[in-house]
């Protein structure tokens, strides 16, 4: 009776306890870091909103007002932003607390930077509601980012068809090269846009996801045999054809987007992936050399035979200090340099500080709002702002490495450092050409360029990251 009776008394301290076992389970589970974390993103955002408004309505001297505004209070779209990301918070926080606590933050940070500098530039150049139809679809893109993470339960599945998906780049990119070889003896270089109902879908957004993806797999499957070779090619080892077959099916690709498609951005992508991916898998640099000497020889090439080529390395040689008030100086700053001379001048006005938001003249740089939007910030931000912007850049891309390192499994590991690399790869052109280091191209700025399907394939490789993140967190528990 007396034993009945002490495993009563426990059972019952136990069933009191329990509770509190679990409110105290609860505040563990929750993820505070990141909850942490998007306080000090929501602060910046409302202030720089804040900012704004009174910079547009104060200012007697420019033509917006209010109205001009998305939303009747220049704070209510930050608002809504802000509480869809906590939405977004709340859901990770149940279903996938182990993911990383650092990404959606930094990502949610430069995407209300971007709706505010779209809220900004709208009026001005002709687009009233650009930061209504930014804000709405970066709420999509959010709700697209759960949705990846809740379809992708397994990451392994994708590498079952890496075939499938070697075909679907192909596919993507067959409307563009038609279009391109229909132009290739004259007329505007083409873009990549297709036209589906009231939506423009630019399929190359999504073909970077489709080539990592691929890389990730193929290389999974055959590293073994890519990495030691076959073919003694001078100081170079070649694997034989049938594993080297693919790769090059995707370069071709590459090829196909610098000379009939004539996006140049899309080929220094796809080309810069396969080297950083190449590399992470093998280890071997000599692939990268010989890589980086065909580039430089297929670059020059491209130099010669193709005059939009030509034109984009002109303006990374043009010197805006030498030659001034000349006719062929004016000739060129009035015409076909006139994007990139504008981009220096926002630049230049800017400063350290920055001439304050809402306060520049971004909007007479032409195509601001996508293609140069970083001298957009440069010029109202300035130095700094920019420092700032490049050095979020660098943390979104130290925390998908980090997911790549901490991976468990090989794919998983290829497949988060080549999305990483994506990012990377991505804002060094844009940035690069926005500075005139590099030749412009029509590559948008992740997170901050106006863009739709940028935007909803950006936050589809943000939930694929999260998703390995918390795939590696939960098996390194034991809880699978």
């Amino acid at each position: 009776m007396a034993l009945i009776a002490s495993r009563t008394s426990r059972t019952s301290r136990r069933r009191q306890q329990q509770p509190a076992i679990r409110r105290g389970g609860l505040l563990r589970r929750y993820r505070w870091t990141e909850f942490g974390l998007l306080i000090l993103p929501g602060l910046v955002l409302l202030t720089a909103s804040s900012q704004l408004w009174l910079a547009v309505n104060l200012d007697s001297n420019t033509t917006l007002n209010m109205n001009s505004l998305p939303l009747a209070n220049g704070m209510l779209p930050m608002l809504e932003f802000m509480v869809a990301v906590f939405v977004v918070h709340i859901v990770l926080t149940i279903f996938f607390r182990k993911a990383d606590q650092i990404l959606l933050p930094l990502v949610s940070l430069l995407t209300g930077l971007g709706i505010i500098m779209m809220t900004r530039l709208g009026p001005n150049i002709g687009t009233p509601n650009l930061g209504t139809r930014q804000l709405q679809w970066a709420i999509v893109a959010l709700g697209v980012c759960l949705a990846t993470m809740f379809v992708l339960r397994n990451i392994e599945w994708l590498s079952r068809y890496k075939y499938t998906w070697m075909l679907f780049c192909f596919a993507v990119l067959i409307p563009a090269i038609i279009n391109g070889i229909k132009t290739l003896h004259g007329g505007d270089p083409t873009r990549d846009i297709l036209d589906v109902g009231f939506l423009k879908i630019q399929p190359s957004e999504f073909l970077k996801i489709g080539v990592a993806i691929f890389f990730a797999a193929y290389l999974n499957d055959n590293l073994d045999m890519i990495a030691r070779g076959y073919y003694r090619l001078g100081f170079l080892r070649l694997p034989p054809l049938r594993q080297l077959g693919p790769l090059i099916f995707i370069l071709a690709l590459s090829l196909a987007s610098f000379l009939i498609i004539r996006e140049l951005g899309l080929a220094l992508l796809i080309y810069g992936l396969f080297l950083c991916m190449t590399y992470l898998a093998t280890n071997k640099f000599s692939y990268v050399f010989v890589s980086l000497l065909t580039f430089i020889v297929l670059a020059y090439v491209g130099y010669l035979i193709l005059p939009y080529v030509r034109a984009r390395f002109i303006a990374v040689t043009f010197n805006p200090l030498v030659g001034t008030n000349t006719l062929a100086y004016n000739n060129y700053v009035e015409n076909a340099g006139s994007q990139v001379f504008q981009g220096l001048l926002n630049l230049a006005s800017g400063g350290v500080i920055g001439s304050g938001l809402g306060l520049g003249a971004p909007w007479l740089t032409s195509v601001i709002e996508s293609d140069m939007v970083l001298t957009a910030y440069g010029e109202e931000l300035g130095l700094a702002g920019l420092f700032a912007i490049i050095a979020i850049y660098l943390l979104i891309i130290h925390r998908g490495f980090r997911i790549a390192a901490q991976a468990n499994d090989t794919f998983s590991k290829l497949l988060a450092a080549g999305l990483t690399c994506v990012f990377a790869i991505q804002t060094l052109i844009i940035s690069a050409g926005n500075l005139k280091i590099m030749p412009l191209t029509g590559i948008p700025l992740p997170f901050l360029s106006n863009g739709v399907n940028a935007l909803v394939a950006n936050f589809i490789i943000v939930g694929i990251l999260l998703r390995i993140s918390h795939n590696t967190a939960v098996e390194n528990e034991g809880l699978y």
